[in-house]
């Protein structure tokens, strides 16, 4: 059976390149995406939360408004994730030192096991994937792929 977005045709004179292959990245990221989130043995705790988690496990401490507009989130949204990261103790929230008026956010070490834990549940299943579909041949181009779509990610 094939899905609703392989039967989907290409719009009529789409000859532009850039185009195309961004809507074919853009869905081929998309559904592998929505595949390791359902094989994971550990339920997805949704993109935003691993967004922030993930920020905070990288790179340090932040203020809420650099997580907001690092991970281009509206503040409100981001108030909703951290009142509920803070309840199960996986962030802190903390008075900026030298400005009492602000917060500083940092990761805990159960909001680092939780992140690790589920990162490790979908990259299980995810190397298992590559291992068995694909030859050694394109095992590097999919090596070589992943740095283009992490600058891609990162521009």
């Amino acid at each position: 059976m094939t899905s609703v977005i392989e039967q989907r045709a290409e719009p009529a004179g789409d000859t532009d390149k850039p185009t195309a292959l961004a809507r074919e990245v853009r869905e081929s990221v998309g559904r592998l995406d929505w595949r390791m989130r359902a094989e994971a043995d550990t339920p997805s705790p949704g993109a935003a939360v691993l967004a922030v988690l993930s920020r905070l496990s990288r790179a340090g401490t932040h203020t809420p408004g650099e997580l907001a507009d690092t991970e281009r989130m509206h503040p409100q949204s981001l108030t909703r994730i951290l009142a509920t990261l803070t309840s199960r103790g996986l962030v802190t929230r903390t008075a900026d030192p030298s400005d009492g008026r602000r917060s500083l956010i940092d990761i805990t070490a159960a909001g680092r096991a939780a992140l690790r834990e589920y990162s490790v549940s979908r990259e299980t299943w995810l190397a298992a994937a590559v291992d068995r579909t694909l030859s050694t041949t394109e095992q590097e181009l999919l090596r070589m792929a992943s740095q283009l779509l992490k600058r891609l990610a990162e521009s």
